[in-house]
């Protein structure tokens, strides 16, 4: 009897033993494909995350993943503009090497090259679900789109399996939700027409029905009116498919919650673009007044919200431990971008560039450094890196995290870093604002002289447009308050060489009228 309880022990504990094996050989397999879930908010400032110096306006959310992971003090996109930055980050591709990549229009065709390898195309071949939710801009179509029809190429053939975006931004028409290219809750009795160039007969608009308004416009945004906010060109019928702008952040995020829930048993990567703090600032009716500074403090608030309510997701389902979650934004900030909404009058002491100089559009480190954070539970110890790291290197650091052989050569495998496993980060970075380029080589910055005027005054932003050579050491000037081009020539001249050994030369023609040498 004591031989047979002996043996019934052991057996006992041997299949324990298995048992235990493969449930850790199975989340050691898990973790090599860990699910990718990009938050890319929009228009978000260095300054406008507490963890980055923002003490008057509250990101809780935005603070755990930081304080729970790896902190970038200096991390880039690379572009101080949206577009650009956003093909950057699922190409792996500098911007600027593709001449189409500016600020799109509503109706731009589809920038991305259908054969063009990209993110969610190189994770698919690694057995990923992929998909895209919420802003997009970055085209779709061929150029001339019929938004009663299916809409293609779009998202759905660049490599996501599933698709709910709006097509540019939340101040142009078409402002439409697209699922899979098909307009949603179109009525096919009321087709949809767009027109950026001229307005159709009897629909009002900003500029001649001011009383129609509730939210005023500044510059650039008196066109047709949609939901009393007056938008970047032209549009008529689609009435039952118009967005209502203050239910927008709650619209992605379900979309956003409900996919990681039906597909949480198998790795997928999610896109997720958040509109805030872009214009019109548009916050829920719960987080009217929340922030004391106005709808642009009170969109932060709500997207820190959303950013919160995702993760709760992610805990629910289980998912946390083998999730990385990247945070960042698509450019610096801005305040008064076309509509009179309080941005600068109730901004009190809040500083969204915090330290930097510049912002959105802007050369200037504010108009390219951003808020950087990547977390994984269990996986990234907590810290705060001062490693040199960019969006486009997104591409080579998860191709090589996931497996996959895929590279770009703009892209840099930074995986350990991305990982908090390393601090060596990039070298130098090309930087780009509306097709001006600068370069970041150390904690150097060059800045090239171009034509146009020093400060923006639509939004009162200073360019970086300088009338000679910038040069600014970071590691003791982060404000670029001294330009040492003239002290330093010699530097000066090795950061220029360094940068056209990658950019080439064509930038010249952009340039002051200057005797270069």
């Amino acid at each position: 009897m004591r031989y047979l309880l002996l043996l019934l022990s052991c057996c006992l504990l041997y299949a324990c033993g298995t048992n235990q094996t493969q449930a850790q050989g199975k989340n050691t397999t898990k973790k090599s494909q860990p699910n990718i879930v990009v938050i890319y908010l929009d228009d978000l400032g260095y300054g406008d995350v507490g963890v980055y110096g923002a003490d008057n306006l509250p990101t809780p959310n935005m603070d755990k993943l930081a304080n729970g992971g790896v902190m970038f003090t200096d991390g880039y996109a690379t572009s101080a503009t949206c577009s650009p930055s956003r093909y950057a980050l699922l190409t792996g591709s500098y911007p600027w090497r593709n001449k189409k990549a500016k600020i799109l229009p509503g109706t731009a065709p589809l920038l991305i090259k259908t054969d063009q390898m990209t993110l969610p195309k190189m994770l698919k071949e690694k057995g990923y679900q992929t998909s895209v939710i919420g802003k997009w801009h970055l085209g779709l179509g061929s150029g001339l789109v019929n938004w009663n029809q299916n809409i293609s190429p779009g998202p759905n053939e660049i490599g996501f399996d599933y698709s709910y975006i709006m097509a540019a931004t939340q101040d142009r028409v078409p402002t439409v939700y697209i699922e899979n290219g098909k307009v949603r809750n179109l009525d096919p009795n009321d087709p949809i027409e767009i027109d950026y160039k001229k307005n159709f007969e009897g629909q009002p608009t900003g500029l001649d029905n001011p009383e129609l308004l509730k939210m005023g416009w500044h510059h650039g945004h008196n066109s047709s009116i949609v939901n009393g906010i007056p938008r970047i060109g032209y549009m008529k019928g689609g009435e039952s498919a118009r967005w209502v702008d203050e239910n927008m952040a709650d619209t992605f995020l379900v979309r956003a919650q409900n996919y990681i829930v039906e597909h949480k048993d198998e790795p997928f990567f999610l896109y997720y673009g958040m509109q805030q703090p872009h214009v019109p600032r548009t916050p829920h009716p719960r987080f009217v007044g929340k922030s004391g500074m106005g709808p642009r403090g009170d969109v932060i608030v709500e997207a820190d919200w959303c950013v919160g309510e995702l993760y709760k997701t992610l805990e629910k389902e289980g998912l946390l431990e083998n999730t990385l979650i990247i945070l960042t934004s698509d450019n610096g900030p801005v305040l008064n971008d076309g509509y009179n909404d309080d941005a600068v009058e109730k901004l009190g002491d809040h500083k969204p560039s915090g330290n930097l100089r510049g912002g959105k559009y802007s050369l200037f480190e504010a108009g390219t450094r951003v808020p950087f954070i990547t977390y994984w539970k269990g996986a990234i110890q907590p810290q705060k890196s001062d490693a040199l790291v960019c969006q486009v290197d997104l591409f080579s650091s998860i191709a090589a995290l996931v497996g996959s052989k895929q590279r770009v050569a703009d892209s840099e495998d930074l995986s350990d870093v991305f990982l908090g496993k390393s601090n060596n980060g990039r070298k130098n970075l090309v930087l780009e604002a509306t097709t001006r380029t600068a370069f970041r080589q150390g904690t150097w910055v060059m800045i090239p002289p171009f034509r146009g005027q020093a400060l923006n005054k639509k939004v009162n932003i200073e360019t970086g447009n300088l009338t000679d050579f910038g040069l600014f050491n970071l590691a003791d000037d982060i404000g670029q308050q001294n330009n040492l081009a003239k002290e330093q020539p010699e530097k000066l001249q090795e950061m220029i060489a360094a940068f056209e050994a990658i950019r080439g030369k064509d930038y010249k023609k952009n340039i002051q009228n200057l005797k270069l040498k």
